[in-house]
């Protein structure tokens, strides 16, 4: 697989099928990386979709388990993950694209519709994080534990007197809604969105709806989908008629 190096930057991605350009972020948080897709997706989002379009998918920079690395900006920790996204775009010649995210996918989709209207033509949020009134402390705490002793263990130049601060920026200077952007922001945002809501701690089914309720053009799925298992390819046509829609 290939890699995208940009300064201190290295990130490993893959591309797969032609067509217009999908740009696939897997879930997993901080230790997202394209074995999301084969492992604990609910469905395989390459395959399902290379056969109509060029698929693009990469790890995050410095998930535990991935290839991708970089500096740890603590004073701009989301704009460092849309850097890379938009920088891995330009570097495959691609100016406008669709993006579909999972998980941690969610508040990186509303940060590249802010810093790139223009680019993104629509967006599918699948099982959106957001942050809970009554868990605003969930993710600093999850990533304190799961992901800042992991990558301190395999990067000497990394210190947990690093990570906090990164995760402090990331998670608790706006610990609401969706992490990235206002609920005015989504209130005027006019790209075309579709919702897979979940409900587990991490995705709020109660701030999926927020943005549905919000978002001038947005769309929902059914819900709940992942389970029954059979509901799963239903959702997946959906996500196929809003992709040809807007492509």
């Amino acid at each position: 697989m290939p890699f995208y190096e940009r300064g201190d930057v290295r990130i490993h991605y893959e591309v797969a099928g032609s067509g217009f350009p999908l740009l696939l972020i897997p879930g997993g948080g901080l230790n997202a990386t394209i074995g999301f897709f084969t492992g604990s997706s609910p469905f395989n989002a390459m395959e399902e979709f290379k056969s109509e379009y060029r698929c693009i998918t990469m790890d995050l920079r410095n998930a535990n388990g991935g290839e991708s690395s970089g500096p740890i900006e603590a004073d701009r920790p989301w704009d460092s993950f849309a850097d890379d996204q938009l920088g891995l775009m330009d570097h495959l010649g691609i100016d406008t694209f669709m993006v579909m995210g999972f998980c941690i996918g969610g508040p990186f989709i509303w940060n590249l519709l802010r810093r790139a209207p223009d680019r993104v033509v629509a967006a599918v949020l699948a099982q959106p994080s957001g942050s809970r009134p009554e868990m605003r402390e969930l993710f600093y705490n999850n990533n304190m534990a799961g992901w800042g002793p992991e990558i301190c263990a395999r990067r000497p130049d990394v210190t947990m007197a690093m990570v906090e601060p990164f995760l402090n920026k990331m998670y608790r200077d706006n610990p609401d809604f969706v992490f990235t952007v206002t609920r005015d922001f989504v209130s005027k945002c006019q790209t075309p969105i579709l919702v897979l809501p979940d409900d587990v701690p991490a995705h709020p089914y109660a701030v999926a709806m927020e943005t549905v309720r919000l978002a001038p053009k947005s769309e929902v799925s059914l819900y709940p989908w992942k389970e029954p298992g059979e509901m799963i390819p239903v959702v997946v046509r959906q996500v196929r008629s809003f992709l040809r829609a807007h492509r």
